[in-house]
């Protein structure tokens, strides 16, 4: 038996992580050890964990690092806070793990996988690679890279990149997003039992919205509330929108309480939602009219369902796209005109160029032979 460790901060990496921790479970050869922690474990993001727990899997560890606040000062606390908690538990359990998955780019996830160095924790990096310039974990995805010793990347352009960061081609596996095997895996809600669920009906338009903070300038986000503010009043009045909330960034409050206020001001046309779940998310991108946004999501996975996207700002900035995806600053009038433009549209028939088949086992095939197994 191979222990092997995952490392989950969030409703996010959690649902994308999903496929792979399906296999893992149910292989003979692999003890899968999942590591919660981050926004998982805090009520104030909808304490996920629950989820985890809810969809069959053991969570073998908890360790709560993450602090409430969000400005600056508090997020590099946080990721210092969960480097101590992490060190503490490398190294207790040093040993404990053949290797241990890590994904992404977040804060959290740098502070679990940074104290894990100088204990020699092997770890493998999901997602490698990529570029968000106007979002500070460009540099935090870069860093987790260096300390790994696998990589699986979702295209061949962020494999070229993580062996320029490297210096080397060994450990790089091109596997695509492993999110997108969900599509298959996951039996999405009909219409009906959506709105049974959620209270939303999907046979009417509906834009489904995740704008997260620009995190490099994050001075910029009070104009960036403006604009959001008077493109969701703008919004309403074709269609009911959507709003997943953001994740725990700088200033993310600020954006939580945008929402909860349009909300309350607007209870028909708006809906907010803490947590979908894979499921519900998925389903919303399914029957929604378009994606509006700055999130990955939006240039990973909607070209999958057929849906055209709005890219608002910086954050997603260097990331590659296909032709789904409109590129607007945060200027209300390019905003409005990408959306006019969109409402036009019909169904997106293009490539996805994050889609590869089957991640999920070819992750799975590179595991087995790193290992030996046959």
């Amino acid at each position: 038996m191979k222990n092997i460790g995952v490392l989950t901060s969030s409703r996010a990496d959690y649902g994308i992580y999903y496929p792979l921790l399906c296999e893992l479970r149910d292989h003979p050869e692999f003890e899968l050890k999942i590591i919660a922690f981050g926004t998982h474990l805090s009520p104030y993001h909808g304490f996920t964990v629950n989820q985890i727990e809810d969809d069959g899997f053991r969570v073998e560890y908890k360790i709560n690092s993450l602090l409430l606040n969000d400005d600056e000062n508090s997020l590099a606390t946080g990721a210092a806070l969960t480097a101590l908690k992490f060190s503490d538990f490398w190294n207790i359990n040093r040993d404990e793990f053949d290797i241990v998955f890590c994904l992404g780019d977040r804060f959290e996830m740098f502070g679990a996988v940074s104290s894990g160095i100088p204990y020699g924790v092997n770890f493998a990096h999901i997602h490698a690679g990529e570029t968000t310039l106007g979002a500070i974990d460009n540099v935090y995805r870069h860093a987790i890279t260096l300390a790994s010793n696998m990589y699986f990347t979702s295209t061949e352009m962020y494999s070229k990149r993580v062996k320029a960061i490297t210096g080397s081609d060994k450990g790089i596996v091109l596997s695509g997003a492993l999110a997108l095997d969900n599509i298959e895996k996951v039996n999405l809600y009909t219409p009906d039992q959506f709105k049974d669920t959620y209270n939303i009906d999907l046979n009417t338009p509906v834009i489904l919205m995740t704008v997260h903070p620009e995190t490099v300038l994050p001075e910029n986000n009070y104009k960036h509330l403006e604009v959001l503010e008077k493109f969701i009043e703008y919004g309403i009045n074709q269609a009911r929108i959507v709003i997943t909330m953001p994740n725990a960034d700088t200033m993310g409050s600020l954006y939580r309480e945008l929402y909860q206020k349009l909300e309350n001001q607007y209870p028909k046309r708006i809906k907010i939602i803490e947590n979908f779940g894979t499921k519900g998310y998925f389903t919303c991108l399914k029957h929604c009219k378009m994606v509006v946004g700055n999130s990955s999501s939006g240039i990973i996975e909607a070209a999958s369902f057929g849906k055209y996207v709005i890219n608002i700002g910086d954050r997603q900035k260097g990331r590659f796209t296909e032709a789904n995806v409109k590129h607007v600053p945060f200027k209300l009038e390019e905003i409005k005109k990408a959306f006019g433009d969109i409402w036009q549209s019909d169904h997106y028939d293009g490539f996805n160029p994050y889609y590869h088949g089957g991640a999920a086992n070819k992750i799975l095939i590179e595991l087995k032979k790193y290992f030996n197994i046959t």
